[in-house]
């Protein structure tokens, strides 16, 4: 197989009108396309006979841009992000049919995720196509992230990321290209406009006929439009693209007119949405026999492309017969790359110390230990809102200094897109497993909702691609209120973050915790968020020593206060206040309560909670956030379920009350659990 700069010179010399491409290349070029036409039309076959392809959206009608595009992918050297309509693409960028085949009948075997993504969404990391989600154009935020480590780190790699002209109505497709035009990254956006999404017609999604127009104001982008049904006029634009990403000067996108043949998937039926007329203009503009007749103008006769679809038919069928042998997936496999093991200290296997000398406040430790992180690794960055601007470390100071010692290419502010901040962080991590990136995913965790859709992305990108991903990223988010912040700056989130595996959630409540934590968390594989419990940044209740190099193992709880009488669970802020409540206890009634700080909410130490419960026979749980529909909730599950028969009164819960925070602090006092609220709970728990 040629190379892609000899590829892309003979399709340019042919379309010039000087020296015409080779035999060979056009036979190469005509084998892919017709390849590609003839596993398209294949799929639908597999889902009639219920053996798989259950999702399909078919390629016919891009072919000249998705060739083209595929061709000038370097394999094991550029990254590609494809869509779900790039089977071609795909093809002619390095997958093999048969590897078609095993996803898109999910076999376990597939290249891509071993039959755990959907199908039609072909990977294969190992020469650097990447699995990416179904959500309509997300991976252009991993695509920028990628490239701003491929221009971190030097690289000779060009990053591509294919998708739909639909896809440029999402709000994070916009900040991916805007901060990839800031940046000057190099990407080249390869956008397939065919004119609707899914029934939606364009008109209804853009002012402009051309949507890369609604970008024709950005400095740096540099924007190429082509015909995608033309193989000879994409591959001009591709090489087009390529050549002024090279320059360094900033990003290209691709913007190529196509036509969607038939349905927008095999669950649509677009002659519910596009008359007869219009399905057969689409029809009569099919680009794979425009190529035939091409391919016959230049040299190529008709015996010898009928011996191409002869031979692509025996490739076909000896793919299938492969594909239909692999193994399917084995069912106690879910559980396989759930989330990679936690980094374990061999000096503090179980997170705890007896080291005395200065304490230092929780807001000193967590600034510490991030500076001494990155002298450990010099692959460590850390990025968000307010990180660094002169003297400014973070809205709290956390990363004060950190840009200072390490310098603008390890520490730096994004934009005030949360989104963006957590998907490039996806992506940057791509390039290499010793990448370990932070990021403050949003100032507060009020506002970590617009990276929602990230942060659910990242917690199933190394169950998806099999394990061949694990985003190696810790979200540090300052939680809880006490400050008097009103609505949007006391949310506790971890009710919702702890529903989705693959992620870790840590809440620290002494600096020691909050140091050992964050140091577990980067040295680990996989995606940790980080819950820091603003109110304890400087308070004095939460100062402690902290020895080098400590560090907690996740799913460990500590038992802060020994206890036989009442167990109390809590987390962050509340800790301190069951331990305030159970020495008031104890001097004023004599009754032991074992206070279990959890650290931890994901994975939980469940075996600390049932051994204190058998022990004490009763349990109060406290956190700050909301009761109902609180994390707490499920501590009760697990309780009533592994300790019923040793409890001896009914398990109580003590929390916000189901009610936004007020901003008046008399509002704030009368919503958030506090002492009083513990001690009152506490007492009702040991009096029955």
């Amino acid at each position: 197989m040629l190379d892609t700069p000899t590829l892309v010179k003979t399709a340019l010399s042919a379309l010039d009108g000087h020296e015409g491409p080779s035999r060979q290349d056009l036979c190469h070029w005509y084998e892919l396309m017709h390849l590609g036409r003839l596993l398209d039309d294949k799929a639908p076959n597999y889902l009639k006979q219920a053996i798989g392809w259950s999702y399909h959206a078919p390629c016919a009608g891009h072919d000249g841009i998705q060739l083209a595009a595929g061709l000038s992918f370097r394999p094991g050297r550029d990254f590609l992000f494809p869509y779900y309509r790039d089977m071609l693409t795909c093809l002619a960028a390095g997958l093999t049919p048969e590897e078609i085949l095993l996803n898109g009948i999910s076999k376990a075997t597939d290249a891509a995720s071993g039959g755990r993504h959907m199908s039609n969404h072909f990977a294969k990391p190992a020469i650097g196509i990447q699995n990416v989600s179904s959500l309509t154009g997300n991976h252009t935020q991993h695509a920028v992230g990628l490239a701003r480590a491929v221009k971190t780190y030097g690289r000779d790699s060009i990053v591509f990321s294919s998708q739909g002209e639909s896809s440029l109505s999402e709000g994070y497709c916009f900040e991916s290209i805007n901060g990839a035009d800031r940046e000057q990254l190099p990407v080249v956006f390869v956008i397939q406009d065919n004119g609707y999404g899914i029934s939606v017609p364009k008109r209804d999604q853009s002012a402009n006929e051309h949507i890369c127009d609604n970008f024709s104001g950005f400095a740096n982008l540099k924007i190429i439009k082509c015909d995608g049904l033309d193989f000879p006029d994409s591959m001009r634009a591709m090489e087009e693209a390529l050549a002024y990403v090279r320059t360094g000067k900033g990003p290209a996108m691709v913007y190529a007119t196509c036509v969607r043949i038939g349905s927008h998937s095999n669950s649509d039926r677009h002659e519910l949405y596009r008359d007869e007329a219009e399905r057969a203009e689409a029809k009569a503009k099919d680009p794979l026999p425009r190529f035939r007749t091409y391919c016959l103008e230049h040299g190529l006769s008709e015996e010898e492309l009928k011996a191409i679809e002869i031979d692509n038919q025996a490739r076909y069928l000896a793919a299938h017969d492969k594909a239909m042998a692999a193994p399917n997936p084995a069912p106690a496999s879910i559980h396989d790359f759930v989330i990679p093991e936690g980094w374990v200290s061999e000096r503090y296997p179980d997170g705890t110390h007896g080291e005395t000398g200065e304490a230092q406040s929780l807001i000193a430790a967590l600034n510490q230990t991030l500076k001494e992180e990155f002298r450990h690794n010099p692959d460590t960055y850390i990025w968000g809102q307010d990180m660094a601007n002169k003297e400014k470390g973070g809205i709290f100071n956390v990363s004060k200094g950190l840009q200072q010692e390490f310098g603008e290419k390890r520490v730096f502010n994004g934009p005030i897109a949360e989104d963006y901040i957590v998907g490039t962080a996806n992506g940057f991590v791509r390039l290499d497993d010793k990448i370990r990136v932070v990021v403050e995913g949003a100032e507060f965790a009020d506002y970590i909702w617009p990276a929602a859709e990230q942060i659910v992305e990242t917690s199933h990108d190394y169950w998806r691609s099999n394990g061949q991903f694990s985003p190696n990223i810790t979200i540090r988010i300052a939680s809880g209120g006490y400050i008097g912040g009103g609505l949007y700056h006391s949310q506790n989130v971890e009710g919702w973050l702890t529903t989705l595996p693959g992620i870790r959630v840590v809440v620290p409540a002494f600096a020691d915790d909050a140091a050992g934590l964050l140091r577990t968390a980067l040295r680990s594989r996989g995606t940790t968020l980080y819950l820091e419990p603003k109110f304890l940044y400087n308070a004095k209740m939460a100062h402690a020593v902290v020895p080098a190099e400590f560090a907690v193992p996740f799913g460990k709880a500590r038992v802060r206060r020994e206890g036989t009488d009442l167990t109390i669970l809590a987390y962050g802020t509340p800790v301190h206040f069951a331990l305030e409540a159970a020495a008031k206890i104890e001097k004023e009634e004599g009754k032991s309560i074992e206070v279990i700080d959890l650290r931890c909410l994901s994975p939980l130490d469940t075996e600390a909670i049932i051994a204190s419960v058998k022990k004490t026979h009763r349990v109060l749980i406290a956190h700050e956030d909301k009761v109902f529909g609180g994390f707490g909730g499920e501590l009760a599950a697990i309780v009533a379920s592994e300790c019923f028969p040793w409890l001896d009164a009914p398990v109580e819960r003590v929390g916000s009350e189901f009610t936004p925070v007020g901003f008046n602090r008399i509002l704030e006092r009368a919503t958030l659990p506090n002492t009083d609220k513990v001690l009152a709970a506490a007492r009702k728990v040991l009096a029955f």
